[in-house]
């Protein structure tokens, strides 16, 4: 009967995510193209990787942006939960205002960024220059494009991480942080102590999450700046868009998109490791 509930996510999972990734892995050993013969290369697509220094600085671009992004998001979600999870007069509606963001199309989103960080139109950026932070050309500044994209993807996840750790927050028993605080003991050392530790298996799932998206960063780098300007933005997920429906290089762009998969798999397995270690029973 259980198997029987289960056939129809199981075939949904099947033809739009398993298949898709085994052939996606069979033609990354393949010079197939959008049109004409599929040859089977070998290795050949994952060597060419290692001299390309497109792939490269797109690799060193998706590295900077999780390393700025993820902890950033993260720790912004857990101040903000600790904040909201007090009764605080229309608590209700900032947590709506900060997690809308995550609901609403990150394409029109970003879009509403890019004009406000402009230098001729945009309020952000009529902002900066009056606190001495000029921008430049805004998006189109090689040293704006980079901070640009990481603001839109904080401001983006920071609500949805907020959310998950509100739930974590709730579910520890009130009576710990009571007893702590008649026993003496102060805010911080209640969080350090209490809080922090029995949000182990929240951050846990939270920090894996901040991660993926971290890696799999696409839609503000294509609608903002289109990996530009000089491919200073252009991060793993645009190479393999840019190389499958520009260049038409499926094979290419397949093992572009099974070096993020490990990429991805190894840091999950890394923070998993650690975060068991941290995790609390009560």
């Amino acid at each position: 009967m259980a198997f029987a509930f289960l056939v129809p996510a199981l075939a949904v999972l099947g033809v739009f995510v398993f298949w898709p990734m085994v052939s996606s892995l069979v033609t990354s050993f393949t010079n197939a193209r959008i049109i004409g013969p599929r040859n089977f290369v070998g290795l050949d697509n994952y060597a060419q990787l290692v001299g390309d220094g497109r792939f490269r600085n797109a690799l060193g671009n998706t590295a900077l942006y999780a390393v700025v992004t993820a902890p950033i998001s993260v720790g912004l979600a857990l101040f903000f939960a600790m904040l909201l999870n007090r009764k605080l007069p229309g608590r209700g509606l900032f947590r709506s205002v900060i997690f809308f963001p995550f609901i609403a199309s990150l394409g029109i989103i970003s879009i509403a960024w890019a004009f406000m960080l402009d230098p001729q139109v945009g309020i952000i950026a009529a902002w900066l220059s009056e606190i001495g932070l000029p921008i430049g050309n805004g998006v189109r500044d090689p040293a704006w494009a980079m901070p640009a994209v990481m603001i839109v993807g904080i401001w983006r996840n920071t609500g949805f991480f907020m959310v998950m750790y509100l739930a974590g927050l709730q579910s520890i028993p009130g009576e710990l942080n009571e007893a702590a605080a008649i026993d003496g003991a102060s805010g911080i050392r209640r969080f350090t102590n209490i809080t922090w530790p029995l949000l182990a298996n929240t951050t846990l799932f939270v920090v894996i999450i901040a991660a993926i998206f971290s890696f799999q960063a696409f839609d503000q780098m294509y609608v903002m700046t289109s990996g530009g300007p000089f491919f200073k933005t252009e991060t793993l997920v645009m190479l393999i868009y840019s190389a499958g429906f520009k260049d038409y290089d499926l094979g290419y762009a397949s093992a572009v998109s099974w070096v993020l998969v490990l990429i991805v798999l190894v840091f999950s397995l890394i923070q998993l490791g650690y975060f068991r270690k941290k995790a609390v029973q009560y």
